[in-house]
């Protein structure tokens, strides 16, 4: 069961962008004089205001609607960088990038299609296909983000690189059939291949890995029985817009094309929790060191923008049970709407026992069922498919979910063996690679004002206070600079970060706190002097701390595309600011280190990281005491 998401003037000022204000911004744009034949919209979203004038925003209060939108002139490979204002009509300001120092803004669909267009009128390419008796006409072209390399030639020019893969008729899923040891190097400006890498004839895998093809799968099972999932009396939860209010929970729902799904002022039983989640960033970087592949690394926010391809969800596929759905608007490449219907998914569910006790002395018997409210969008990127799924919880727990499934990306498997890929078919490799998510959490436990304690076991020795040798404690540690807060996870210390308030006492003397809890997997496994270690610094520790600043979004940098590395994260927290009893934000890496297996063939089952933010003493007692037994499960 659906309920439709109602249209609804803006009234706030961190509402997603609409399809008019889409419009609105490029007629501004146009009445400037900054479109043209060959320009392009690579970027289109929201330029929130500052947090404390959100803050000082009363409802009915007039909003400026300001939007940041990045230009790319195809023809010449200029790019501005501009703000502008839809309530006004006006371009508030224009900056020309720099494609050496700043990068390149991202790759687009416009140029998605011209790949396959220009590595065939190359005569390399061409030659060294039907060398190895395949028709170019049979092969598609994946354009893929360079990176920075010192390769001749590429500074400052907009480049891409382009494997092939063979598809034998229309419905063939290409990613069976990789032509590997053969790469393109191709110059999206002047749409010609600058150097064409054939480094090694490998036979290019038969076998079809087309699972959505009966004669692949086989016959579908006939023993899963249904399920339902019913709410007579409706859902829980109320929606205002994009405000979310359910059980002691109120928060907004937001969302842009680089981040996707955005939560905002999220608070529990009106006391702020978080004033804004996202994830930030991503990146991909891979383990093959050929040298056809050995530049595979992707940051699919900052140089795809992936959340342009977010899903629209189907009822019983994507999403069960009594479901709330929101569209989400992204511009295309000519700064026209387009509206993704059914983007957001927006539902309840029930998530085990909550608490339960049998006790010896009193014979009663008590259980409590746990509830969550789930907020979820899914993107594909390419040949994979990336699921994010917020879950609030009836204690206060926040926790978020990836998860990462589709094709995995595959090259040819050699006779001798592949010492950094799994053969997951005959002669066909998925190379070892990792997805590493950045999540950028702008805390706010009880107030502005937060300071963050490294929590860690400490096993005591054997002294006259621990005869025994029984006794640890946990180490507290307060972080006190940025420089202080880049941290790594430590799981054999179940070392956690506590964020706290230190001017909000609970009844036992302790600040407020919420502990982020890490998975603790592994962060970024390329070398230091490796080119995606400069350009994913974020990605080599995960926590870190950073003093708030409105202009300091996205940990890789604004502009991720080439950019030679060194921005985002590394540079801000070069400043070494304080951090104690300041308004802060927490940068989370985490994420997946993926050694495929022949069961990830031919599509990958979902495989699951996260994070959990837990209350600490934000709480004096059990906050889910009031919920009650009955609710259609548990009798009263």
């Amino acid at each position: 069961m659906t309920i439709a998401d109602q249209p609804t003037t803006t009234a706030h000022p961190l509402d997603p962008m609409s399809a008019e204000e889409v419009d609105a911004l490029r007629a501004a744009l146009e009445d400037a004089g900054l479109l043209g034949e060959h320009v392009r919209f690579t970027f289109v979203a929201p330029e929130e205001p500052d947090k404390a004038a959100v803050l000082a925003h009363r409802p009915g209060e007039p909003v400026d609607r300001r939007f940041r939108a990045v230009l790319l002139d195809l023809a010449t490979g200029v790019s501005h960088d501009t703000v502008v204002s839809t309530t006004r009509s006006a371009v508030d300001s224009v900056r020309r990038l720099d494609p050496v120092t700043d990068g390149q803004p991202p790759i687009i669909d416009t140029e998605f299609e011209l790949v396959e267009e220009i590595v065939n009128a190359d005569e390399r390419w061409t030659s060294a296909l039907r060398r190895r008796g395949i028709d170019p006409a049979t092969v598609r072209a994946a354009p893929l983000s360079a990176g920075v390399y010192d390769e001749p030639g590429e500074r400052g020019r907009r480049i891409i690189r382009s494997l092939g893969f063979q598809q034998f008729h229309p419905a063939d899923h290409p990613w069976a059939h990789p032509v590997d040891g053969l790469c393109a190097y191709v110059d999206l400006t002047h749409r010609e291949v600058t150097r064409v890498i054939d480094h090694r004839d490998l036979p290019v895998p038969p076998e079809p890995g087309n699972f959505d093809d009966p004669e692949v799968t086989g016959p579908p099972r006939t023993s899963l029985k249904p399920i339902e999932i019913t709410q007579p009396e409706g859902p829980s939860f109320s929606v205002d817009g994009h405000r979310v209010r359910w059980e002691n929970w109120d928060l907004r729902i937001g969302f842009n094309e680089r981040e996707g799904l955005t939560l905002h002022q999220l608070s529990f039983h009106d006391r702020p929790v978080l004033y804004r989640a996202s994830i930030a960033e991503m990146v991909v970087p891979y383990a093959d060191p050929s040298p056809v592949r050995f530049w595979q690394n992707y940051f699919d926010c900052g140089e795809y923008m992936f959340a342009r391809y977010t899903n629209p969800l189907e009822l019983g596929c994507d999403c069960l049970g009594e479901i709330h759905y929101f569209d989400a608007v992204v511009a295309d490449d000519f700064g026209r709407p387009r509206t993704i219907r059914n983007g957001i998914c927006l539902h309840e569910e029930d998530f085990g026992v909550l608490w339960k006790h049998t006790d010896l002395f009193t014979g009663s018997r008590e259980t409590r069922r746990q509830r969550r409210l789930v907020i979820s969008f899914f993107t594909t990127v390419g040949n994979y498919d990336y699921g994010f799924y917020w879950y609030l919880y009836l204690d206060g727990t926040i926790e978020l979910e990836t998860k990462a499934t589709g094709i995995t990306f595959t090259g040819a498997y050699p006779e001798e063996g592949h010492e950094h890929a799994t053969q997951v078919a005959p002669g066909l490799a998925a190379p070892f690679h990792q997805h590493l998510f950045c999540a950028r959490l702008d805390v706010a436990i009880d107030g502005p004002r937060n300071a963050v304690d490294e929590v860690e076991a400490e096993a005591l020795p054997v002294s006259d206070a621990n005869p025994h040798g029984n006794a640890f404690r946990a180490r507290r540690t307060r972080l006190t600079t940025e420089s202080q807060a880049a941290r790594l996870a430590d799981n054999s210390r179940a070392r956690t970060w506590h964020v706290v308030n230190p001017e909000r006492l609970n009844r036992h003397g302790d600040p407020v706190s919420y502990v982020l809890r890490p998975e603790g997997q592994p962060v970024m496994l390329a070398d230091e002097s490796s080119s995606v270690h400069a350009r994913g610094t974020f990605a080599t520790r995960h926590l870190w701390v950073t003093r708030y600043d409105s202009e300091q979004r996205y940990p890789a940098g604004d502009f991720v595309n080439q950019n030679p590395g060194g921005a985002g994260l590394p540079s801000w927290t070069g400043a070494d600011r304080g951090i104690d009893g300041q308004d802060i934000v927490l940068w989370h890496t985490f994420g997946l280190t993926h050694f495929p297996r022949p069961e990830d063939w031919p599509i990958m089952p979902v495989d699951r990281s996260g994070f959990t933010l837990v209350p600490q003493g934000f709480f004096d007692r059990n906050p889910t005491l009031d919920v009650p037994r009955s609710g259609g499960h548990c009798g009263s």
